[in-house]
């Protein structure tokens, strides 16, 4: 336990206003687009065939970092790390993702991003896809509970109380204000949420993919241009009190391009590719219409915005149909969405920040989308809890192009089936035979037996983890297994106090045998 006077010192520290920054301090519009890959953005792809000039746009005006990742390749354990700074596998999330009904995956003690922003004079918005968990109350005074099996009906489904207010939401996840879905566009329930009440009652059942009860007013295709509408309302409404010194941080998580792939009529055949290479190009151009209301407001200059994505490119993207337009959404790296290879969970990161960041600038030091916590921490001089961001790691000297080697040398990985990845620089060990998801080879059961147990890739010679090292590097093998318990042991994977996962964690994956 932690002793009485380092207790108050902490407290101190966290109560402390930022000397540095001072009125000055910047509002931060944080967009996460959704089953996006990294070569679909054209300044991340010579050879792209989307149009994406606005995300060019960021990039030249800001920086782009180039070996930049998610915690997982799917979306919900990507979304936890995002805001707690925290590997999504410490939780009970193991494998998999939530559904539109399921628990909250984020304690209700945890600190986000929203909560850190929040202490610090904020106001803070989620506005998008939550997909983290809620309560939703039953008309019996119960707590609906689809146990993750967000394909079927389940029990509770017709007693979900829609009058009701949700309960451990993005309202009590750090967020003065959310607007949004509760999960995935293809999830049930259908129907859009204002900070916590359903705007409607699901009294119809559509299907946006999977049947499920949605609202009379609720259309899919509507969803990612009423997403962006209401966030410029937002900052419109944000713009006098933030030059008044109550900046805003702004989290945006898209419902797009992921299925259902429906752009609007505007785009649909714009991209000449297909219907998911329009609706990128929309996310594009929506993006275009945040950055213009930041310019019209006179933000722009002392306003962060980051642009990144959850995951890889999802198949249903008809990748073969791009590949074959000579489009590849995962550049020149290996797998899509789902998988441990690096076109999983590699994602575009690009950050503009004209006060304090030089334009143009690349970054090629290893990032995860989790070190955001640590990051703004240290912008606003503040020390973390010990029982928060634990694995976060400030880049913040990197961020404003004072090193570019600032921040973490390794980063641990996870597919959709729970197989483990650990880099160590360039050196990339994944413990497991296949790729853990979607693409060839695909998890077995049991595993294809003429596959090694693990890989072993050398990313500065072979991005495209095509040679396999790891029985002519025995000892690399075994430090980097060893590295990856030792971060499970510690419960963290930075400085200060051992924490407790949540969970049993087994970094290798034991074979189920066939019953």
């Amino acid at each position: 336990m932690l002793k009485p006077m380092l207790l108050l010192t902490i407290c101190l520290l966290w109560a402390a206003p930022s000397a540095i920054l001072g009125a000055d301090r910047p509002n931060v519009v944080l967009v996460l687009a959704d089953d996006m890959g990294y070569g679909d953005v054209s300044a991340y792809n010579p050879d792209s065939k989307i149009a994406t000039p606005h995300l060019d746009r960021l990039a030249r005006e800001g920086l782009r970092f180039t070996d930049a990742h998610t915690s997982s390749s799917v979306c919900t354990p990507t979304r936890y790390s995002l805001l707690t700074g925290r590997y999504h596998w410490r939780t009970h999330l193991q494998q998999g993702v939530l559904g539109g009904f399921s628990r909250p995956l984020i304690a209700d003690d945890r600190l986000t991003l929203g909560g850190l922003f929040q202490r610090h004079g904020y106001h803070t918005a989620c506005i998008g896809k939550w997909h983290l968990g809620m309560d939703w109350p039953l008309t019996d005074g119960g707590i609906a509970d689809d146990r993750g099996n967000f394909g079927q009906p389940f029990p509770d489904l017709a007693r979900v109380d829609y009058s009701a207010a949700i309960l451990r939401g993005p309202i009590d996840r750090g967020f003065h204000h959310f607007y949004g879905i509760s999960a995935s566009l293809d999830m049930f329930p259908y129907v859009w949420i204002n900070d916590s009440l359903p705007t409607e009652i699901a009294s119809e059942t559509k299907a946006f993919h999977r049947p499920g009860p949605a609202g009379r007013n609720f259309e899919a295709i509507d969803v990612q241009p009423g997403i962006i509408d209401h966030a410029m309302e937002y900052i419109q409404n944000r713009a006098i009190p933030a030059k008044q010194g109550e900046p805003f941080f702004v989290y945006i998580p898209l419902a797009a391009p992921h299925t259902p792939i429906l752009p609007t009529a505007e785009w649909q055949g714009k991209s000449g590719l297909n219907p998911y290479a329009d609706f990128v190009q929309q996310v594009d151009h929506d993006l275009g219409r945040l950055l213009a209301t930041l310019d019209e407001l006179q933000l722009s200059d002392n306003t962060i915005v980051i642009f990144t994505t959850d995951n890889g490119c999802s198949p249903a993207a008809g990748i073969e149909q791009l590949l074959r337009a000579g489009h590849h959404p995962s550049y020149h790296f290996r797998g899509h969405k789902a998988d441990l290879f690096e076109g999983g969970h590699r994602v575009p990161f690009l950050v503009r920040w004209p006060e304090k960041i030089p334009a143009g600038q690349v970054c090629d030091h290893l990032v995860g989308q989790f070190d955001w916590m640590a990051t703004f921490a240290e912008l606003l001089e503040q020390t973390l809890p010990p029982d928060a961001g634990e694995d976060s790691v400030s880049f913040l000297p990197a961020l404003l192009g004072q090193d570019q080697a600032a921040g973490r040398q390794s980063l641990i990985s996870q597919s959709i089936n729970g197989s483990f990845a650990i880099r160590d620089g360039h050196w990339k060990l994944l413990l497991c035979p296949d790729s853990g998801g979607w693409s060839e080879p695909r998890p077995g059961n049991p595993p294809q037996p003429d596959l090694p147990p693990v890989q072993l890739y050398d990313l500065s010679a072979d991005p495209s983890e095509s040679k396999n090292l790891a029985q002519e590097q025995p000892e690399r093998v075994a430090a980097m297994t060893a590295a990856l318990q030792q971060a499970i042991d510690r419960g963290r994977t930075t400085p200060g106090p051992d924490q407790t996962n949540d969970a049993e964690i087994r970094p290798i994956k034991r074979p189920q045998t066939s019953k």
